[in-house]
């Protein structure tokens, strides 16, 4: 296939363009909070226990974190205007799907396409809004807004998901995808050009499908309990490894991960979404399935846990400028460690003051780590390698919170059991600071400080997949 030149949108376009692709990640941002307030819903209608919604969360999260390097490969060798369009309408066929899905099976089935669609559109839009911005500054107000726009989905998934719950019904978090989709669809058509590269590029095919393979039988093998499909897993994983090593041009190349710093920062970077995202899965049951509370209360709720990861990024971003990533990674984790803690002092009938300094904790965590995590896994890789650098840091974020979907579900057990599935939450608050101050040992065994410098090993030369991956993202 001739690939093609890419063609810079004029001036007059790039706003309506810029908009068009802040549309697309909110929708895969979107997906990842507002299905959490449907959740006790989808219970009742479908018939289905904590493994069926762990299936519902996971089919998504599972997928997207499999594929998203696969993404940006297939941007490389078909264009990315062509993933970016393919992606939306994946998505919106998926997200219907999901929305008439008679049975959770099916439900599971359509999350997991979505992930897939997600998968394309995450690092297709970066790709293209990289291109049409080419100057530094212009470039850094353009992913600012893209990012922006990402860090808000996250607090208007509950909101959104809430109202339409209590307002409609389930089906509606999956069917309000539609009518977005619709819209930018044709704009980008007309918006976009096409992004191919000067080189093509090989398809890591068996890549791909060991790395989805690896990740989708270790989640499961948590949820169901299976040592066989750990097994599976650790296989997979060997097969991965093995075939990394030996492809012409790899999905993960890997020397990148014998990089000390690169691999700490994406360690820290899956501990952060595995107990974020394992808290926010948590809190929604709690406060729904526990406590009674409307899907819609529920989502105001969880407000103090969002907004400050929405606020904050930009502020992380600067500190993280000046004095480098360590002191924000610390700061958050500290902070997140303490907040985890807080869910031992929940009982079933705990008032929401009790539960505010959990949702506080984690969303202060969480939004001083999020731009620093990123920084600090692109800091150690070569500048014309940041774009995987971030593809593969989204990547450990992704996998962290499909994990945390896994792990806190299996320790929770029932919502019904009022006691145990407190208890389950003592537990997890152990397990959330431990983790996250795990974290902080790695960071400050990996990452440098303002004042430090570490020896960057040359890495052997190979082609880079440009737009493999985002800076941002859930």
């Amino acid at each position: 296939m001739a690939s093609t030149a890419y063609e810079r949108p004029a001036a007059t376009r790039r706003r309506p363009l810029l908009t068009v692709l802040c549309a697309g990640m909110f929708l895969v941002q979107l997906d990842v909070t507002i299905v959490n307030v449907a959740l006790p819903r989808i219970a009742d209608d479908l018939g289905t226990g904590p493994r069926g919604l762990q299936g519902v969360v996971d089919g998504y999260t599972v997928v997207l974190a499999g594929l998203l390097l696969a993404g940006g490969s297939l941007g490389d060798k078909y264009g990315h205007k062509r993933i970016v369009l393919g992606g939306l309408g994946l998505f919106g066929v998926a997200s219907l799907v999901c929305g008439i899905a008679p049975g959770v099976g099916v439900l599971v089935g359509g999350r997991a396409l979505q992930g897939a669609g997600a998968a394309m559109l995450l690092p297709g839009t970066l790709a293209v809004l990289t291109r049409a911005f080419p100057g530094r500054a212009e470039q850094a107000r353009a992913v600012g807004v893209w990012a922006g726009v990402s860090a808000l989905a996250l607090p208007a998934g509950p909101l959104i998901g809430g109202a339409l719950v209590s307002g409609v019904g389930w089906r509606a978090v999956f069917l309000i995808n539609l009518p977005i989709i619709a819209v930018a669809l044709p704009a980008t058509l007309r918006l976009v050009a096409e992004t191919g590269e000067e080189r093509q590029r090989r398809l890591d095919a068996p890549g791909i499908l060991l790395a989805t393979t690896t990740l989708a039988a270790t989640v499961y093998a948590v949820i169901a309990g299976e040592p066989l499909i750990m097994l599976a897993a650790a296989l997979a994983l060997a097969g991965l490894v093995r075939r990394e090593r030996r492809a012409a041009e790899p999905l993960l190349p890997p020397h990148l991960m014998r990089e000390t710093a690169f691999a700490g920062a994406n360690l820290v970077a899956m501990a952060m979404n595995l107990v974020g995202i394992g808290t926010i899965f948590a809190a929604t049951l709690y406060l729904q399935t526990v406590q009674h509370r409307s899907a819609f209360t529920a989502g105001l709720m969880l407000l103090p846990l969002f907004v400050p990861m929405a606020v904050l990024a930009p502020v992380t971003g600067r500190i993280t400028g000046r004095y480098g990533p360590r002191l924000p990674l610390t700061c958050g984790l500290l902070v997140g460690a303490a907040g985890s803690l807080a869910m031992m002092g929940l009982e079933p009938d705990s008032g929401y003051p009790r539960l505010l300094p959990v949702l506080l904790g984690l969303g202060i965590g969480m939004g001083l780590m999020t731009a620093a995590v990123v920084a600090a896994a692109v800091r150690p890789v070569p500048a014309e390698r940041a774009g995987l650098a971030g593809g593969v840091n989204n990547t450990a974020r992704q996998t962290g919170g499909a994990l945390a979907i896994a792990v806190y579900g299996s320790v929770l057990g029932t919502p019904a059991d009022r006691a145990g599935f407190t208890s389950g939450l003592h537990t997890l608050g152990v397990i959330g600071a431990v983790t996250w101050l795990a974290a902080l040992g790695l960071t400050w065994l990996t990452i440098s400080g303002p004042g430090e410098r570490r020896v960057r090993r040359s890495p052997p030369p190979f082609p880079a997949p440009g737009g493999s991956g985002s800076a941002e993202g859930g």
